[in-house]
């Protein structure tokens, strides 16, 4: 099992450790406009679960300088607004709120259901982009819980019956292999206890 004490700091907690993944993933692309889509993406769906904050106001301006802190400015794409400044670094979002409900799958926890429910209110490539992330998230999760493979089969169909039938991938979808899963847990818990400094490596960037 993959505890919390074994992975890296949470920038801003309040968006949860699968949406940092994802942001993760985002920086890791090489291909422009691959990159720039999935982060588009991302910023919706960052939308999407804080709905409480759509009153307040340059709404959007601060979802995108959310976005840049917690990729340690390191995403070098196309934003409306100018990157934060340092005195950004001690903004932190409104807590977010979320209904108790029961958990069908232990192993992904509340926030794989959560993130269902956000994804649902996408349209397009927005959704298919987020809905693919959630599939590799939850093959992690229950791969680093359970500490065995699982056919991507089932996890298509946890998708299915976590989004009551709505959420769906493509027959060609690719999922993240299962070797990474592990290799990467491996050196989550080798690297235990070592923390980085955020205001020391964002003084050294440009």
């Amino acid at each position: 099992m993959e505890y919390n004490t074994a992975k890296d700091h949470l920038t801003i907690p309040e968006y949860g450790r699968h949406v940092q993944n994802m942001i993760n993933y985002a920086i890791n692309l090489t291909e422009k406009k691959e990159q720039q889509e999935c982060v588009d993406a991302i910023i919706t769906f960052m939308g999407q679960m804080n709905p409480h904050l759509r009153d307040v106001k340059e709404f959007t301006h601060k979802l995108w300088d959310h976005l840049h802190i917690m990729s340690d400015f390191k995403l070098n794409v196309e934003s409306p607004y100018p990157r934060p400044e340092i005195a950004k670094l001690a903004e932190k979002p409104d807590p977010m709120k979320y209904p108790g409900n029961k958990i069908k799958f232990s192993y992904y926890g509340t926030t794989i259901p959560n993130m269902i429910k956000t994804a649902l209110a996408l349209k397009g490539a927005e959704k298919e982009i987020i809905t693919g992330m959630i599939a590799n998230q939850m093959k992690k999760s229950y791969i680093l819980f359970n500490e065995s493979s699982v056919d991507n089969n089932v996890i298509r169909l946890h998708l299915k019956q976590l989004s009551n039938g709505e959420l769906e991938l493509a027959s060609d979808f690719e999922f993240i292999r299962s070797a990474s899963v592990r290799q990467g847990g491996a050196n989550n818990k080798k690297n235990n206890g070592k923390k980085k400094s955020f205001k020391k490596n964002y003084k050294k960037s440009n």
